[in-house]
Parts: C-alpha cells; structure tokens; sequence
C-alpha cells in the first residue's frame, strides 16, 4: 500500500499521553496514536477492545495512569509496550498495533497495511458526537 511516511518529530511525542493521526488501511479511514514505550514509541488503533467504537484519544491525548493507557469510559488499562489490556472489562484483549520505526529523530509509519493520511482526528458531520458508551 506504499507506506513508509513520517508521522512526527520524536520529540513531539508526549511522554505522558498520546500524538493522534489518521491511516488508511484501504477501505476506511481510521486513527492512530503513538505512545512513549521506554526510549521508543508504539503505535495502535485508537480504540477500546471493550467497546471499538469508544476511542481512547478523544482528540486532546490518551489518559494514562501508571505507563498506562486508559480507556475512560471502561477504565480499562492497556500496557504501553505490549498493548495487552492489564485491567477492566476486556482484560487479556490486545490493542491492534501499527509498526512505525524511528530514524533520524523522526517516527515514520512503516507499516505495509496502512497508508499515513495526516495528523489529527477523523472529520465527521456527526455534531451529536457523544463519549457515553450507553446507546439508545
């Protein structure tokens, strides 16, 4: 899918959340986040495996408690380094990784199933976006 493409600056990369981004992985849209991992980073899909459509960076960073990621409508905790959930209601779920590789003090996507689109969330025309996991 000729991928390959530099997401961020290391040094943009917070130490104590998230840096938000958009792939393409050839038939939808989707969002990822790059987390610290020790002198590293990682990189998953933006989203609880309790609940997929919940997003664990809601466009201003991930929560995170401990090294930790936290989804904050389950308060699951998802490891850093090896996205497996430690905690709550999807515990033993593994969050869904991207490979990235850092060079040159820079973090590139190199990832063969998905495209690098851009940093930031996914547009949406939903005005009523709601962070609740209830439904109706």
């Amino acid at each position: 899918m000729g991928t390959d493409r530099e997401i961020v600056t290391l040094a943009d990369v917070p130490d104590e959340s998230t840096h938000l981004f958009r792939v393409d992985d050839g038939e939808d849209e989707r969002e990822a986040i790059l987390v610290r991992d020790g002198e590293g980073v990682t990189c998953w899909l933006n989203y609880c495996q309790h609940l997929t459509h919940i997003k664990l960076d809601k466009g201003s960073g991930a929560t995170m408690r401990d090294g930790e990621l936290v989804c904050e409508n389950h308060g699951a905790y998802f490891d850093t380094g090896s996205g497996l959930c430690t905690f709550g209601p999807c515990e033993g779920a593994v969050l869904t990784e991207l490979e990235v590789e850092i060079r040159e003090e820079a973090v590139y996507l190199t990832d063969e199933d998905y495209t690098y689109l851009g940093d930031g969330p996914l547009e949406t025309d939903d005005d009523l976006a709601s962070s609740s996991n209830v439904e109706f």
